[in-house]
């Protein structure tokens, strides 16, 4: 028994907690969740996926960076680098549209992958931690169309 600290299980959650989309979750709920996730590993400059694919799953990055990158007109443009506790892939969850873009692990990176056939059965069975998610998920799309709409003012679009 510990009396301060986390416990072994609290340990085990912990690369979750760092992700920002579970950030709100109570450790109870997080365990629900850890139960759902898969863990992969990429080596830099491998894809992850590619713009066209089928969206089937989130990514969370727990170690390392992944560029999201997408081909216009034959021209590779970098949209961003994201880091540990980001998400990426985050539409897959809400429609089955093909990937607007490519993630290429940026260097060796740790993510771990939720699939939205999971995700649809969260909403089922624990409709509080799937609700929890959702909301978090909307208020971080909210921030990048935010973002993205600063850079359109800035380049005189809006």
């Amino acid at each position: 028994m510990r009396l301060f600290g986390r416990n072994a299980a609290q340990d085990a959650l912990h690369p979750l907690r760092q992700i920002r989309l579970f950030s709100s979750l109570s450790w109870r709920e997080l365990k629900v969740v850890q139960a759902l996730r898969h863990e992969r590993q990429y080596l830099a400059d491998e894809v992850v996926f590619d713009q066209g694919d089928e969206g089937q799953a989130i990514y969370a990055i727990t170690e390392g960076e992944v560029d999201i990158l997408r081909t216009d007109g034959g021209q590779v443009l970098r949209l961003a680098r994201l880091g540990a506790g980001d998400v990426f892939g985050e539409l897959a969850l809400l429609d089955q549209a093909p990937r607007a873009a490519q993630a290429r692990a940026h260097s060796d990176c740790r993510l771990v992958v939720f699939f939205r056939a999971d995700f649809m059965g969260l909403l089922e069975t624990h409709p509080k931690i799937a609700s929890k998610i959702a909301l978090a998920l909307a208020r971080h799309l909210g921030g990048r169309l935010r973002q993205a709409n600063a850079g359109a003012r800035q380049e005189g679009h809006l």
